[in-house]
């Protein structure tokens, strides 16, 4: 009785060398899902612009942070994002993170 390793797709999606965009855009849909906005930007839905204690007089404004539209297609391409909606368009559908995203994540980031 031998015992072989099997390796499977999600495996492949751990070996990728991503760019700083992409590990942004990862990391992003690790908070949450991803919704196509305007202009081709993918960010949470729902997302506003939020305040942070900047000063003791004055709090700032933190910006949404979006993905662009090649960032999400080249992840969901190598396997670490995924459409929520199997049945409709991939480009606009709503995009979640999988498994081998966030281990992807635990192993480099």
């Amino acid at each position: 009785m031998s015992t072989t390793a099997r390796t499977s797709p999600n495996t492949a999606a751990l070996m990728v060398a991503l760019t700083p965009p992409q590990i942004r855009g990862l990391k992003l849909a690790r908070d949450g899902d991803l919704y196509l906005q305007e202009s081709k930007k993918w960010t949470h839905l729902d997302a506003t612009i939020t305040f942070a204690k900047g000063d003791r007089f004055q709090e700032r404004p933190i910006k949404i942070k979006f993905v662009t539209t090649a960032t999400v297609g080249e992840l969901r391409t190598s396997g670490l994002l995924k459409t929520l909606d199997p049945g409709a368009d991939p480009d606009i559908s709503p995009h979640g993170i999988t498994m081998a995203g966030k281990m992807w994540l635990l192993k480099h980031k």
